[in-house]
């Protein structure tokens, strides 16, 4: 009688505190309106959801930038990698190298051994074959060790003190361990893609830069003999100005027409200088007097017109790896739900009081056991993680799309530019010899008197023109080049990257 009565008491007193949750959880939340039946049957609901299981945010749509931007950038007083730091080659002095004439690809791979954004992507890279390491953890042995105290609600027990000593080794896991392992191999992969995406990004960025030297150099000697020709026709003028055969007006003409072409000239200069301070950075050295030369195979690097090979195009191997990491985690998340198998060892010693496992004082205990452990429910972050990863399998598939549609577009806008540029350029030739030959006929004329100066000015400033026009459709040509073998992901062919050690990284082909 006195245990049921006791159960009925715990019963009785269990329920009311079971009204009691129920009443502060409901009523903790504030109402403002009268609410019906069914509205409180909802948030009675929800509240009590939440004991057992977390509610998501919908704070992830809203960016503060007050909390984003609570950082200070300090640069970092590290030095940069010295030229050909990695390199299995001896370097050239730089003196050496302002006296010799340079390819493209010498530029190249001076500036991938000291660029900091390549060893960032290879301390990630390094790092992630870490957490390989870490993965793979799960096959050997875990030793854990400590000190405990008895059961601090009993006073005979709360002095004591046992030192113990454990040991797991994983028998059975049905592939939980392994799947974790491809995991971070597959997102090794990834990482070994942004390396090289990083490369042909630099690749390029150095390319382009000299190839834009070479245009502004060569668009400055144009405007230079421009600025010559202007002041032969300004001399004439003045000439015969003086002589009273033409106005006073021609001379202002003239200087008019000299000014905006040497205005012109400073523009071009200015240009040129920006680009040279911006390979100077690149290289780690003062290259403003180098003589670069552009190789003229440089379209048969390009494999212009032949089928783009998607599989060695960093970006799309970066994209086609995450297919793998979305696919090797969701499989990781699934195998997660099964139990696994171990093998257990435990050594305990009382330092001070009873062992409770042999009840001796001060007494050695050692045990040998088998374990299986699994998780039956986290709160429902099983399922979420494996929504999440179906997401994220789709999210990657996708972006493999983006990527195909992003190259095949720049692939054909770079054709097309350098299809254009080429017919350009035929015209502009043909263009060449008119203006010449307009030039000739209008100094005869204007002798005549049958011509004015400006004609004639502006006969000289179309030659100019036209061989401006020419020069910038040529580097255009070679920017386009240029831009289709990074796309293409030819950079390593092209300015002989493969097999080369880069910072520590080599590329085999």
């Amino acid at each position: 009688m006195s245990i049921k009565k006791d159960l009925d008491d715990g019963t009785r007193k269990l329920c009311i505190d079971f009204k009691w949750v129920i009443y502060a959880v409901t009523f903790s939340v504030p109402i403002t309106h009268a609410a019906t039946p069914s509205e409180k049957y909802h948030s009675l609901k929800n509240n009590l959801s939440q004991l057992i299981a977390p509610k998501s945010s919908d704070d992830f749509k809203t960016a503060n930038m007050q909390q984003l931007s609570n950082f200070s950038v300090n640069p970092s007083t590290n030095a940069l990698p010295v030229v050909g730091s990695g390199r299995p080659v001896e370097v050239v002095p730089v003196a050496l190298w302002q006296s010799q004439r340079k390819l493209l690809k010498d530029a190249v791979q001076i500036a991938v051994q000291r660029n900091p954004e390549i060893s960032q992507t290879l301390a990630t890279l390094a790092a992630q074959n870490a957490n390989i390491d870490v993965a793979k953890a799960g096959y050997y042995p875990q030793i854990t060790g400590g000190v405990n105290t008895g059961d601090l609600t009993q006073k005979t027990s709360r002095g004591q003190q046992v030192l113990a000593l454990n040991a797991t080794q994983m028998l059975y896991d049905f592939g939980k361990v392994k799947s974790g392992v491809n995991t971070e191999q597959a997102k090794l992969a990834v990482e070994q893609a942004n390396v090289l995406v990083k490369i042909d990004d630099i690749s390029l960025d150095v390319a382009q830069t000299i190839i834009n030297i070479q245009r502004y150099k060569k668009l400055i000697q144009i405007a230079d003999q421009q600025i010559i020709g202007i002041k032969r026709i300004q001399e004439m003028a003045n000439l015969r100005a003086n002589a009273g055969i033409s106005s006073q007006a021609d001379p202002v003409q003239a200087q008019s027409y000299l000014q905006s072409a040497q205005s012109a000239l400073i523009a071009q200069q200015s240009l040129l200088g920006q680009y040279q301070q911006h390979l100077t950075t690149l290289l780690g050295f003062d290259a403003s007097n180098v003589k670069w030369t552009i190789p003229e195979d440089l379209v048969q690097q390009s494999d212009l017109y032949a089928a783009p090979q998607f599989n060695i195009i960093p970006q799309m191997i970066a994209a086609q790896a995450g297919i793998i990491v979305a696919r090797s985690q969701k499989q990781q998340t699934q195998l997660s739900r099964y139990p696994t198998l171990s093998v257990k060892g435990e050594l305990s010693q009382a330092l001070h009081g009873v062992n409770p496992n042999n009840n001796k004082d001060g007494g050695f205990d050692s045990a040998i056991m088998l374990e299986a452990s699994s998780q039956f429910y986290q709160g429902g972050a099983t399922s979420s993680q494996i929504r999440a990863a179906s997401f994220a399998e789709e999210a990657a598939k996708a972006q493999v799309n983006a990527v195909y549609l992003q190259v095949l577009d720049q692939i054909r806008t770079s054709r097309e530019q350098i299809e254009n540029k080429q017919r350009q350029m035929q015209v502009l030739i043909s263009r060449q010899a008119t203006t010449v030959r307009t030039r000739e006929l209008y100094q005869e004329q204007y002798k005549l008197g049958t011509r004015s100066l400006v004609d004639l000015l502006n006969a000289e400033q179309a030659i100019h023109g036209a061989n401006s026009e020419l020069e910038s459709a040529r580097y255009d040509i070679y920017n386009s080049i240029a831009q289709y073998i990074a796309t293409t992901g030819r950079s390593r062919q092209a300015y002989d990257l493969n097999n080369i050690s880069i910072q520590g990284f080599e590329v085999q082909p």
